[in-house]
């Protein structure tokens, strides 16, 4: 089924976006895996490249346009070549949209300029070890002290932790307060008492740094409280339909793509002197895939057009999220199996795809958070 949501402009851009790739990305990317971090200087190159920053007005540096749908070509491409480490999208669409939209003109000219051409790289710190989706569970706390805050606390599980030189970390401002008393303040590299624990050993995106951050009365400045005071509930909840978007963007290109590079190799491995796609099973197993694709794939396309329009909400930013990443894990688990003993070999791409996606189920929210938001709207 053609799709339709693309122009010419689109198209170029994603040709641009490959050529980035097999340039500055695929031949680092094994190094980058046991390093457990991506270079700096691939960052620098994907401002230089006008991969950073695409809603970023032009004064600042940025490409000065709203269009989600270039942030999905770059998902798309970036989840077929197999290269998450490289978190761009994390930048652009979770972060990005907190500091275009929050943040002060004074704010914006210091820190969007390096924001767009990848020298300030960037990291958002909400979870914490003993509260995940749960807001009102967050201890880290800030004392307000006249012209600064004291900053206290720890948060786990965050990407881009060892490699960001601005860390949006969410805090508890007003003690009883809960989740309406928290703020976003905006740590920078080098705040005294402001450091990085270990770089986590993940299963799978390794080459992606997620890290724990730890706050020993880091004295933030009042001028780098982002937003409204107590206000971090609203902002998180507005910007998290498209950080959602975002995973079941790259959730279905995933999917995609197992499909495809299983089917060539049921096409050319063989079993008892036949190719793997003569037998009735394997047939019926990539027809069921590749129509829960297409379906999903329908569904994807049509969230991405009405969050362009603005229209996308919560509920199906959830319902996108759910079951885009919900079926990359099924068809990750599928091609793996049809690739018998090779599927386990850590060279080939479907072994790479079944434990880099796994992730996907958990964070931006977790499939039973977005089953229980969609509960919630239908039930009350």
């Amino acid at each position: 089924m053609k799709r339709q949501i693309f122009a010419p402009e689109h198209d170029a851009f994603r040709a641009t976006v490959r050529s980035f790739l097999a340039r500055e990305v695929l031949p680092y990317y094994e190094q980058w895996e046991k390093d457990g971090i991506v270079s700096r200087d691939a960052w620098r190159a994907a401002g230089k490249q006008g991969l950073l920053g695409f809603a970023v007005p032009e004064e600042y540096g940025g490409g000065g346009t709203p269009d989600f749908r270039y942030s999905a070509v770059l998902a798309e491409e970036f989840t077929r070549a197999g290269a998450p480490g490289l978190a761009l999208g994390l930048h652009n669409d979770i972060i990005g949209p907190y500091l275009t939209g929050l943040a002060t003109d004074e704010q914006k000219r210091r820190w969007l300029p390096g924001f767009c051409d990848g020298t300030l790289i960037t990291a958002i710190a909400m979870t914490e070890p003993g509260a995940g989706s749960d807001l009102q569970g967050i201890r880290t706390h800030a004392e307000d002290r006249g012209d600064h805050w004291v900053l206290n606390g720890s948060k786990t599980f965050i990407s881009n932790g060892i490699i960001a030189d601005l860390v949006i970390v969410v805090a508890k401002t007003t003690a009883e307060g809960g989740a309406r008393g928290l703020s976003l303040l905006v740590v920078e590299r080098g705040m005294e008492g402001f450091e990085r624990g270990r770089n986590l050993d993940k299963i799978g995106q390794k080459a992606q740094d997620t890290a724990e951050l730890f706050f020993h009365d880091v004295r933030v400045p009042k001028e780098n409280l982002l937003g409204t005071l107590d206000g971090a509930f609203v902002h998180l909840m507005t910007n998290l339909a498209q950080e959602r978007l975002s995973i079941a963007v790259s959730a279905i290109a995933a999917a995609e793509h197992l499909l495809e590079i299983t089917t060539e190799y049921v096409k050319e491995r063989e079993a008892f002197g036949r190719p793997l796609a003569t037998k009735q099973h394997i047939r019926f197993e990539i027809a069921e895939m590749a129509t829960e694709c297409a379906v999903t794939r329908t569904f994807l396309d049509r969230c991405i057009e009405d969050h362009d329009r603005g229209e996308l909400d919560a509920v199906h930013a959830s319902m996108a999220k759910w079951w885009a990443t919900e079926l990359q894990k099924r068809v990750a688990d599928r091609c793996l199996q049809l690739h018998g003993g090779y599927g386990y070999m850590s060279e080939y791409p479907v072994a790479r795809a079944f434990t880099d996606g796994r992730i996907q189920t958990i964070y931006g929210g977790t499939t039973e958070i977005m089953k229980e938001i969609i509960g919630r709207s239908l039930l009350g």
